[in-house]
């Protein structure tokens, strides 16, 4: 079984150079050091199911200024660690004596975890094309541990949610997601996106938020050819093949065929962990 839902302290291998994240080293065996699901191909990995945001270097994160001390700002990252944007790293040159004309309390910045030390000090930077202060928009948070299901695979998510609400979505890693666009489509994006939190671990999740979106904009949803064909011979007062199920069988289904069902039920079983695991 190549993956599986484990608790912190859990056993799941004799091979320490297999360990990545989610997982401890103790005694030469890897254990999960989390509540979440385990892949136990290639690497040993485990994806949190819960739990505060864990910064690492290169995350793109959305914080917000908390206190302006003499050379650094401090900023809540939604994590147990503090993250500290030092006066260097602002994209262009102030005095100490400025600080608080270009950022203040409770202001928003789009950011990047520069460095963790060993002691968790984490060191922010702005100074990047891609980051800056949030000054529109609208800023939502979503448990951390959802943001994969929130990008998708290959972004497939992400991009369909931008797409269907005319919307431009950052999604930082510490779960918190910065919206931009009219107001009635920033409604629907964050309606959308509570629903897939709330909902990541059913599966059918894309499905059902492609049918969520139409519903919210009044596009009509249409029935499968079949069982629309269904419908309208049942109006008619004409036998279906439900209402046919007594009438005898003469041709027998070859075997390959009657498996397949069974083949298409496998595959899909497994989906949301696939999801879940994929980066």
């Amino acid at each position: 079984m190549e993956k599986k839902l484990v608790i912190p302290g859990d056993f799941l291998s004799d091979d320490v150079k297999l360990a990545d994240e989610g997982t401890y080293v103790e005694d030469g065996k890897v254990f999960s050091s989390v509540f979440g699901i385990a892949s136990l191909k290639n690497q040993i990995k485990v994806v949190p199911l819960s739990g505060k945001y864990i910064p690492r270097q290169g995350d793109l994160v959305i914080g917000i200024i908390t206190e302006v001390s003499f050379s650094n700002w401090i900023v809540d990252i939604r994590s147990p660690y503090e993250g500290l944007l030092h006066i260097s790293e602002f994209p262009r040159r102030i005095d100490n004596s400025e600080m608080s004309k270009y950022l203040k309390v409770g202001d928003s910045i789009m950011t990047l975890v520069k460095d963790v030390d060993p002691s968790m000090k984490v060191e922010l930077t702005l100074n990047d094309q891609r980051l800056r202060q949030i000054k529109d928009g609208r800023v939502i948070e979503v448990t951390p541990s959802k943001v994969p299901r929130l990008i998708g695979r290959s972004g497939s998510m992400i991009a369909m949610l931008k797409n269907e609400t005319n919307c431009n979505i950052f999604i930082g890693q510490n779960g918190r997601v910065w919206l931009t666009g009219k107001d009635k489509n920033l409604d629907l994006a964050a309606r959308t996106i509570q629903k897939i939190e709330k909902e990541s671990h059913i599966p059918g999740l894309t499905d059902r938020i492609v049918k969520f979106l139409k519903e919210e904009k009044g596009i009509p949803i249409q029935e499968p050819a079949k069982k629309k064909a269904q419908i309208e011979a049942v109006e008619k007062g004409e036998p279906t093949q439900e209402t046919a199920r007594d009438e005898p069988v003469i041709e027998e289904t070859p075997r390959e065929e009657a498996e397949e069902p069974d083949k298409v039920e496998e595959n899909e079983s497994g989906g949301i962990l696939d999801e879940l695991l994929d980066k």
